[in-house]
């Protein structure tokens, strides 16, 4: 079994089918050609995963016990109450890409700027696919949308702020093609709000909190996450190459839209106009649409059609520049050694 949890401002994720399964934020820049090029978080120690039994981590405040969603937990936030703002006085907020979506619409900005901005990327496991975690204020800890009368952007906060003191654990057997969602409870020493005399079933708080959206359109991401871990080494180290598709695809909307709209792109797939219009057109439809080509890429889930013969057209194609720059560069070390000659002569 493999599972994936957002435990309200923090994630972690935990496979027991891998021999060295690691959650582990190091100083990476997880593409390091000039498009993707964001700054290195901080360095943490790695913490070794357990397996999803032995939930929590240590010294994690998931208290180590899993409900359905019918749960009833007693709790409430609300500004007056004398921890108000202390959790985000400390951050460790990752993002879906959904959580980036509406953030990059809400400041106006693109998807590339928003990532430099206000973020910084982390492995989620040890030379594997990369995460996003909102960057704190700098030189400090606390979140950068944080303000005196709580958070400044509160109608697009991520996932992870929403379901606090919550977390969500998605559940996937490797016989099975969907996660299912259990809950866990979140209980840090900062908190009153667990002290505030109200009660309320986990599924009242997902649909009070505005989850239900936030959670479908992240289903494929999660998704992903869970079959590459599941998959464990079978599939093999992934690629310089598939992490940067994977990292542009699911956080760089704006680049992928880019990506779909090129022409190599449009040369190798066949998408019918109308599917092409959809997804150019609305970031929704172009963020479900590369969960569906990561799959294809990824794990070779057929679904979006091949053009005829472009794959041979493609290796042709790379052959002559190959052989173009091969040649380049022939000629660049024959012109350098004639420098050299006449130093000498």
């Amino acid at each position: 079994m493999v599972a994936f949890a957002w435990r309200g401002g923090q994630h972690a994720s935990v496979s027991n089918n891998t021999e060295a399964g690691h959650r582990k934020v190091s100083g990476l820049t997880i593409c390091d050609s000039p498009l993707f090029a964001l700054p290195a978080p901080t360095k943490t120690p790695a913490m070794d995963d357990e397996p999803i039994r032995n939930l929590p981590f240590p010294g994690n405040p998931v208290i180590p016990q899993t409900f359905d969603a019918s749960k009833v937990i007693q709790f409430q936030c609300h500004k007056g109450i004398a921890c108000w703002n202390a959790c985000c006085s400390n951050i460790d907020i990752s993002l879906s890409p959904y959580d980036i979506l509406r953030l990059k619409r809400r400041f106006n900005i693109s998807s590339g700027e928003f990532l430099q901005r206000y973020t910084v990327p982390y492995e989620m496991e040890q030379s594997s696919i990369a995460g996003v975690k909102l960057r704190p204020v700098e030189n400090g800890t606390a979140c950068q949308f944080m303000a005196a009368e709580g958070c400044s952007v509160y109608q697009d906060r991520p996932t992870a702020c929403r379901y606090y003191p919550v977390a969500l654990l998605s559940l996937r057997r490797q016989d099975e093609y969907t996660d299912r969602a259990s809950y866990a409870l979140v209980e840090e020493p900062h908190c009153l709000g667990h002290q505030e005399p109200r009660s309320i079933s986990i599924d009242a708080y997902r649909i009070e909190q505005g989850l239900e959206q936030y959670d479908e359109l992240a289903r494929g991401w999660r998704q992903l996450i869970l079959k590459k871990k599941s998959s464990g080494p079978s599939i093999g180290k992934p690629s310089k190459r598939s992490l940067e598709l994977f990292f542009m695809v699911c956080y760089d909307i704006d680049r992928f839209s880019q990506f779909v709209a090129s022409e190599g792109f449009n040369d190798l797939y066949d998408l019918p106009a109308q599917e092409m219009k959809d997804v150019l057109c609305d970031d929704i439809a172009l963020m479900q649409f590369g969960f569906r080509f990561l799959r294809q890429v990824l794990f070779g889930e057929m679904s979006i059609p091949l053009r005829a013969g472009s794959a041979v057209r493609r290796r042709e194609r790379l052959a002559v520049q190959r052989a173009r720059l091969e040649k380049d560069a022939m000629q660049r070390l024959a012109r350098d050694d004639d420098a050299i000659d006449q130093v000498d002569d």
